[in-house]
């Protein structure tokens, strides 16, 4: 793209010219107010001399207040003039940047590939003639100026405004050159933690006012002989700010060994068949990736254009699961490219990379769309290295209490002042003793205390393996006082149960199948046969647990690609058969294309062959209320929410199953292109896995502790919520004789607006449980009398009618809710975010990628 050349940009880029401040990251949690200045000889002088005459207590004043440099030494200027930048974050604190400056050795004239800066509306490139590079980083972040529009711009990669179309026409990768240009702008590929020397923070330990305070305290007591008791403070201040130190530090090196990249060589495309080896630091967005056949860790986000990878990602999201990334397809190519909406596309950084798959002799590529504090890594360390501000009210509260005990002080000294003067004692002890008052009255010794009490705390999590860099928030984390919990994984165990299968046949349920892998031949075990993401990693059947175990009930085999299959056609590198059978029976299937779960989509669907039919098959697999709105009204049977409602409230975990079949014109190319809604629609339903999930021997005794402590345990999960009320009675986080109240908002309609009902749990008739139109015989409950006792229970979709809708109930839902089913990712964030804003300190507990989102964590 170039740049834009049309009136109304060159008359905005005119203005700009002058600008002496901007807002980068506008509407973000990352929004910055930066102000341009440069250095002034003048005002430079009178800060020397203003030093001098303070004894070097306004360079003190500086280090706590560096904005005031800017003001005192530099004067202000247009942006691109800029030798200095103040930056002030989205909660006041201020911090100065210097602008750096440098030419490009490599800009030759000869690029015109990829955007490098990216703003809300446009992507700008760096002409032929721009050999002149000017940024400056903020938290590792790089912001470059952009002399069309003259204004700074955060960096750009391929990661934002991309059509999928053009990430797949960079399949031939960048030349040399191209490269070297995007790594002078881009800088190394490494995510490199700088470990702060002891001497480094040692200073910023004893520059805090609290110490200074201390230091000066000392001083006075020392003058005043008070030798002993100075000498004790001295002494366990000293000790106590070593150990924090050596703590501190200690752990800033395990973290840094923790994330460092290790630098490998890396094969790129530098042309048609043309690849060449550089190491992984110098990889620049745009570059084309081959994947290693034995696989690796990898140390950039890209995108997969050719092949099939399976990867370990429990690094990122605490999933140990592997999980199947499959190459962007065609058919999105008019869609804008987003790591997140087409993650199972992507591969990010720190990730294991454990095998790769192909067809024929082709090669696994991929773009390199992200590169060092950039990747989800990248974020997620600086995320450690830069968190929000505590805001923590018992520091907020600790200001005050200093403050007024300052009045007190200043009353004492003034008194004391008089009443010295009127008695006739000298200058020197008059200084002495008025100062001494404020030693009373504020206590020195509290920042040693205060300071004890941390290091043991930290020794304590040590031992249980949690590492701390940021010491003042294990003061934080002690005034929890709301947990939140995902249920599956963290809750209940991680397994699961076989309980066996309610088929559907003609509109209508039978008799459950409890010994599965005794059922006949047919749609429904050829879907549990099939609809999966299992995989084999050195000959062990690997994946979710819901689907290993519902693949092992069974009893049917898994092969993929081998010797053993080569004569099978490959369009099918996987191939399922009942493993008491010929391996060319009619009943082996072929599984063509797989459409993976998704926690926004609540399913999963695969497109199948078996060997004796001419025709492709599609099943689904997921949540039940969901599936059987995919599938045609009439092949669900009538009395589905009754059956749903009978399993779910004894807490068993129910999926539904459907399925239906392609016309035999449909072929296999065009079956890789297809969309996903075109393939689930129109689907004939089967039936219901029910799969049971017992409790953690230790959940009970926890919810326990936790109430006992004042804690408020709240379950967030994206389970159905009979499940999930029956599991927080059997765990006691409600308890036996308290009610539950499930909130249900209804959207708008033509007729009607949107509206909630209150409906006690236990007066819901099954079949009106997800009903929103049959009303009448529910019993409404006021908000007013949610009391105590009454728990309220929500799920994600209610969730979102109420913050569209009902925003001003949403505090005394998030207050007194205590199941939230069927929360999405984020909705997961966006209810913690709610009750952090209601002055509640929240844990989050979780197990998985669904949870991590959330971001809540003790660093």
């Amino acid at each position: 793209m170039n740049h834009p050349t049309d009136s109304t940009d060159q008359s905005g880029a005119l203005k700009n010219i002058l600008l002496t401040k901007i807002t980068l990251n506008k509407g973000t949690e990352d929004e910055l107010e930066c102000y341009a200045y440069k250095t002034d000889p003048v005002k430079n002088v009178i800060f020397i001399l203003l030093v001098l005459l303070t004894g070097g207590l306004l360079l003190l004043l500086l280090y706590w207040k560096p904005e005031l440099e800017c003001y005192l030494r530099r004067g202000r200027c247009p942006l691109y003039k800029a030798k200095f930048i103040l930056v002030e974050d989205h909660v006041g604190e201020y911090s100065t940047t210097t602008v750096q400056t440098g030419l490009s050795e490599h800009q030759q004239g000869n690029y015109s590939g990829h955007s490098v800066v990216d703003n809300d509306e446009n992507r700008f490139l760096i002409s032929n003639n721009d050999i002149t590079l000017r940024y400056f980083d903020f938290h590792n972040v790089r912001y470059i100026w952009d002399k069309n529009q003259h204004v700074y711009c955060r960096l750009g990669d391929l990661s934002t405004n991309v059509k999928c179309a053009e990430l797949h026409d960079q399949y031939n990768g960048l030349t040399s050159l191209q490269q070297a240009e995007q790594l002078d702008i881009h800088g190394p590929n490494v995510i490199d933690i700088k470990v702060k020397s002891y001497w480094r923070l040692f200073i910023e330990e004893v520059l805090n006012p609290f110490y200074i305070f201390q230091i000066a305290s000392i001083i006075l007591w020392a003058i005043d002989e008070y030798y002993y008791y100075a000498g004790c403070i001295f002494f366990i201040s000293l000790v106590s700010i070593s150990i924090s130190l050596y703590e501190t530090r200690k752990q800033s090196v395990t973290l840094r060994d923790m994330v460092s990249t290790v630098v490998d060589k890396i094969s790129v495309c530098r042309g048609d068949n043309e690849y060449e080896e550089i190491p992984s630091s110098q990889l620049v967005p745009g570059d084309v990736i081959v994947i290693p056949v034995h696989g690796c860790v990898l140390t950039c986000d890209a995108v997969l254009i050719a092949g099939t990878c399976i990867v370990n990602e429990s690094m990122l999201t605490g999933e140990s699961v592997p999980v199947t990334k499959t190459s962007l397809t065609h058919q999105d190519d008019l869609e804008i490219y987003s790591p997140q909406n087409h993650k199972r596309h992507t591969l990010f950084a720190g990730t294991h990379i454990i095998q790769t798959r192909y067809y024929g002799h082709a090669k696994v590529k991929a773009v390199v769309v992200r590169t060092g504090y950039n990747t989800a890594k990248g974020e997620l360390v600086r995320a450690i290295l830069f968190p929000k501000p505590l805001g923590f009210k018992f520091y907020q509260d600790a200001m005050r209490f200093i403050l007024f005990l300052a009045v007190v002080a200043s009353c004492g000294m003034v008194y004391s002042l008089v009443m010295l003067i009127r008695d006739g004692v000298s200058t020197g002890q008059i200084v002495l003793r008025v100062l001494d008052i404020i030693t009373i009255v504020i206590p020195p010794a509290l920042p040693a205390a205060m300071t004890v009490g941390t290091v043991y705390a930290q020794s304590r999590l040590k031992k249980k393996g949690i590492f701390c860099i940021s010491p003042p928030r294990i003061n934080f984390c002690g005034r929890i006082n709301a947990f939140c919990f995902d249920k599956t994984g963290t809750l209940t165990e991680d397994g699961l149960d076989m309980w066996g299968v309610v088929p559907a046949f003609s509109s209508s349920f039978y008799s459950p199948e409890r010994n599965v892998h005794e059922m006949s031949m047919g749609p429904t075990l050829i879907c549990m046969a099939t609809c999966h993401s299992l995989t084999i990693i050195d000959g062990e059947l690997t994946g979710d647990p819901l689907d290993l175990i519902m693949f092992n009930s069974i009893n049917w085999i898994l092969e993929e690609p081998g010797e053993d299959t080569s004569k099978y056609d490959t369009i099918m590198p996987t191939i399922v058969k009942p493993c008491h059978r010929n391996h060319f029976s009619d009943e082996v299937v072929g599984i063509i294309r797989q459409f993976t779960f998704s926690s926004s989509m609540q399913r999963m669907s695969v497109v199948t062959r078996s060997m004796s039919n001419n025709y492709m098959e599609v099943y689904c697999k997921g949540a039940p209320e969901i599936v059987a709105s995919l599938c045609k009204p009439s092949t669900v049977p009538e009395n589905f929410q009754h059956i749903l409602h009978k399993y779910t409230v004894q807490g068993f975990r129910v999926i539904a199953l459907a399925y239906k079949t392609l016309e035999p014109r449909i072929n296999w190319h065009q079956v890789q292109r297809v969309s996903r809604d075109k393939i689930e629609k129109e689907l004939i339903f089967l039936g219901l896995m029910v799969l049971q999930n017992q409790l953690k021997p230790q959940t009970t005794s926890v919810i326990k502790t936790l109430k006992k402590a004042d804690i408020r345990p709240v379950m967030v999960t994206g389970d159905m919520i009979q499940t999930a009320i029956s599991v927080a009675r059997n765990c006691n986080m409600v308890g036996q004789r308290d009610e539950v109240v499930i909130v249900k908002a209804v959207r708008p309609s033509k007729d009607t607006g949107a509206y909630i009902e209150w409906v006690n749990a236990e007066l819901v008739a099954p079949e009106e449980t997800f009903d929103p139109d049959s009303s009448d015989s529910y019993q409404p409950i006021s908000l007013g009398e949610v009391d105590s006792k009454i728990h309220l229970a929500i799920t994600g979709e209610s969730f979102s009618v109420i913050t569209h809708h009902f925003p001003h109930l949403l505090p005394k839902i998030c207050t007194k809710g205590t199941i939230f089913a069927r929360m999405a990712p984020d909705q997961k964030y966006q209810l913690v975010e709610t009750l952090q804003k209601l002055d509640y300190i929240v844990g989050m507990c979780g197990d998985g990628a669904n949870d991590c989102e959330v971001n809540i964590v003790i660093i």
